[in-house]
């Protein structure tokens, strides 16, 4: 499958370089060797499907490491912090899946553990220039790329064929295929709300970043007039009862992803496997298309997620730790499954011919959805940097976008009441900023 490499969508280089004293090897708490079979053992945490699976296959093909794996709740949702208090009370996993976006702030929090003398130059050719570049900061090593995130547009197909509504090319149609399936039913809706990374990847498209560096400072530009042009649109939506109030991920969201009553999810190529596994009633009704454009003639995409199996400060055994990681990034077998569980995409180029990523998938209609996410892959935006606070960023913004789609507040208000917050906690930090 033809593939674009995406040279700094998943982070700057030169942003990398500002975070505090990334952290040296320390503690004992997330492996070692048994002592009762002399076995390398680590510990791994994460929560995408599939990881489960591929540990098991990793333990019975590799009888001298044994990885035990910790089913955690989404980084967003509890996990993250979950890692960092484990980081701090010295008692943390070897492993953690960390996203892209938020492997700044671990380092930045000296929650991170270089792993650079165990990985080889072929080890580091195996990756996508910018999947490798998320995990690195100088010389140092933080983890093993895993996929990339771009996004496209989920749809009902089957609401949309009964209103005779084609897939928006363009936000202005996107709105528009709103109000007539709102209008066709009280209880249906286009989308609902977005938060921190999701909402990011919508930012992202429409180049209304969030970071950027200025020689030896960081510049926060949430509330930019790009920001607000974007904020503004998905207000107009909420404002006019257009978008769910089921909180996306909740009950109630899969609910309405499986009986039609939500009818659009604008997300990156790992929400497939989110949604099949949650929304089963769906089965057969869905499709996917490109993510709408801003303008027509100029297609830019935006990326939502990603993740790194990333080694995490206290691990007594980061031989066994990259083994495992670089295996589970790179091994054909084990990332098949990731792709049938997980719907995620390969950041190890040679992974990116997989026979997984070259057929019809039946939830979809036999569409093969991998096809619009490779071309989207080649569309992603370059430029985006992630700040160096972004679990604190992240838990400020969705406070305030949640209430913003309550209707209590607004979308702009919340952007701009995280970068104030957000500037107000580097200076805390030390970290210095600009205008």
């Amino acid at each position: 499958m033809k593939h674009t490499v995406l040279r700094r969508f998943l982070g700057s280089a030169g942003a990398l370089t500002l975070l505090l004293a990334a952290t040296a090897c320390s503690g004992d708490a997330g492996g070692g060797a048994s002592p009762e079979s002399g076995k390398s053992s680590i510990t791994f945490w994460g929560w995408a499907p599939g990881y489960a699976d591929a540990v098991e296959a990793f333990d019975a093909s590799h009888p001298d490491t044994r990885v035990t794996y910790q089913a955690v709740q989404p980084g967003a949702k509890g996990g993250y912090q979950k890692m960092l208090n484990a980081v701090k009370a010295g008692n943390a996993p070897c492993l953690a899946q960390l996203g892209y976006e938020t492997l700044p702030s671990f380092a930045a929090q000296g929650a991170l553990q270089d792993v650079s003398g165990e990985v080889s130059a072929a080890d580091q050719a195996d990756f996508q220039e910018a999947a490798w570049n998320a995990v690195t900061l100088g010389k140092q090593v933080f983890g093993a790329p895993v996929d990339t995130g771009p996004m496209a547009l989920f749809y009902n197909k089957k609401v949309f064929d009964s209103l005779g509504l084609k897939p928006p090319a363009t936000w202005a149609e996107y709105r528009t295929a709103a109000e007539k399936i709102h209008a066709s039913s009280p209880k249906r809706y286009i989308s609902s709300p977005y938060l921190d990374y999701d909402y990011a990847g919508l930012a992202w498209q429409a180049g209304a970043d969030w970071f950027a560096t200025k020689g030896d400072a960081w510049q926060v530009t949430m509330d930019s007039a790009a920001n607000k042009k974007v904020a503004d649109y998905w207000q107009g939506l909420a404002d006019d009862h257009l978008i769910s109030s089921a909180p996306m991920y909740d009950q109630a969201w899969y609910t309405g992803l499986g009986d039609g009553d939500i009818a659009t999810v604008v997300g990156a190529v790992w929400q497939a496997g989110v949604i099949k596994g949650g929304a089963k009633n769906g089965a057969g009704q869905w499709a996917v298309a490109p993510m709408p454009q801003w303008d027509a003639g100029n297609l830019r995409t935006g990326n939502a997620g990603g993740s790194a199996t990333a080694v995490l400060k206290g691990c007594d055994d980061p031989k066994a730790a990259w083994e495992f990681a670089h295996w589970l990034s790179t091994d054909r077998e084990a990332y098949g499954t990731l792709v049938e569980k997980a719907a995620l995409y390969p950041a190890a180029e040679k992974l990116l011919d997989l026979p997984q990523l070259a057929k019809g998938d039946a939830y979809f209609g036999g569409q093969n959805i991998y096809k619009v996410f490779a071309d989207a892959a080649s569309q992603v935006r370059t430029g985006w940097t992630w700040g160096p606070l972004m679990t604190r960023t992240a838990a400020d913004l969705d406070d305030g976008l949640g209430k913003a789609w309550a209707g209590k507040g607004t979308i702009a208000g919340a952007l701009g009441t995280a970068q104030k917050q957000t500037i107000a906690e580097m200076e805390k930090q030390g970290l210095s900023t600009t205008p």
